[in-house]
């Protein structure tokens, strides 16, 4: 499960940002408690929601959790000509400060703390603590700048097996943990698998090698699952192509991906993906769920997250449908809002301390109360001067 996560200087990204999974107290949303899931002595949330206005920088929150959860199960492949596929904040001197991820996660029961710190051609700095017993411990601190020799770089507790063997194979390119893992120690091994099963990304949806396994794993599910959002699909064939049969005639195959339309082939590959998502409990990132998809497919969608044990989805959406408090808590809403510098601020309704549970959410919301909406001056007369 994941806790919490911060990232700055990522692209529109200057100041760090924080996306606490972590569910808020005295929220007064009993009726909601399948939205979250227990976790010690607190809850977990199991979906965030992320408003914003168009190019407000919702995207790039996504794009900076894929980017950084990618570095770490492919870091080792890099060699001394990769740079980095991301940008820093491109106004100020941004250009030139190093770019910050922090994870808090829960592994076997136990929590950890991993973070690193680089610009688009080294990692800079890398560090792992855990909580084996309830109390925060070292497992390592990688601080690129120390010195010369990697024992001034690197500082180990005993925790992982022969750790400066690792380190003497460890290039700037390369985060320790994706190394480690490569060369068979216990610790960073689980974590990068850990990040390498857990995080599931939208690229991956309509990933054809997956569909081949997952629909063998999972057809009548699917069909299930395809019949609740009111799908007429009866049955699925995948023998050269994907076929697919519907209701009214079950004997008639339709190509699925020339017949059938860019809506159900969305919902198709998606819920494909979420039933291997929520089976397994893993975390989602999808940048505007709704694409394609109707309001009421995408709280469908959401259901099924509050129905897993632990599964998480985080994702961008316009669809205010969702904004309101019989649906989705108010530590589950999150917005993105472009600063007058041009960089992305992310907050949560639950900022609000002046909030009242009987607040039209969606009316505020698309009022302005919370800002993240676009300000558009469309009176006629402004509207004219386009077309004269």
């Amino acid at each position: 499960m994941i806790l919490e996560i911060r990232l700055s200087n990522f692209f529109s990204i200057k100041d760090e940002v924080v996306l606490d999974m972590r569910a808020g107290s005295n929220v007064m949303s009993q009726h909601l408690q399948a939205n979250t899931f227990a976790y010690k002595d607190g809850q977990v949330l199991k979906s965030v929601a992320i408003y914003g206005a168009n190019a407000s920088g919702k995207s790039n929150i996504i794009k900076a959790i894929r980017f950084c959860a990618s570095l770490i199960y492919l870091s080792h492949t890099h060699n001394e000509s990769t740079v980095f596929n991301f940008y820093p904040f491109k106004f100020g001197n941004f250009v030139q400060r190093p770019s910050k991820f922090f994870i808090s996660f829960v592994l076997n029961t136990i929590e950890f703390e991993y973070s690193f710190s680089l610009t688009t051609t080294e990692i800079i700095r890398e560090e792992l603590y855990y909580y084996p017993n309830g109390r925060k411990a070292k497992i390592f601190i990688r601080e690129e700048s120390a010195g010369k020799t990697k024992s001034e770089i690197y500082n180990f507790s005993s925790v992982i097996r022969k750790p400066m063997d690792v380190a003497e194979n460890t290039s700037r390119k390369t985060l320790y943990i994706s190394r480690a893992s490569q060369m068979d120690r216990e610790i960073p091994k689980d974590i990068f698998n850990f990040f390498n099963e857990t995080f599931a990304f939208q690229s991956q949806i309509n990933n054809t090698q997956a569909m081949e396994t997952q629909l063998l794993n999972n057809k009548d599910i699917l069909l299930k699952a395809l019949h609740i959002a009111d799908s007429d699909i009866v049955d699925i064939s995948l023998r050269k192509s994907l076929t697919t049969f519907h209701k009214v005639n079950d004997k008639v195959p339709f190509d699925f991906a020339l017949e059938e339309s860019s809506g159900t082939q969305m919902l198709f590959f998606m819920m494909l993906k979420i039933i291997d998502v929520v089976k397994n409990n893993r975390l989602l990132l999808i940048d505007e769920i709704e694409s394609s998809l109707h309001c009421k497919i995408v709280e469908y969608i959401v259901g099924l997250f509050h129905a897993s044990n632990s599964a998480q989805i985080i994702y961008t959406t316009h669809n205010t449908n969702l904004l309101q408090l019989n649906k989705l808590r108010k530590d589950q809403i999150y917005f993105v809002n472009k600063c007058d510098d041009g960089s992305s601020d992310l907050y949560s309704l639950f900022d609000y301390k002046d909030f009242r549970e009987t607040m039209d959410i969606e009316k505020a919301y698309l009022q302005g109360r919370f800002d993240a909406i676009p300000y558009i001056n469309n009176s006629l007369d402004n509207l004219k001067t386009l077309i004269r």
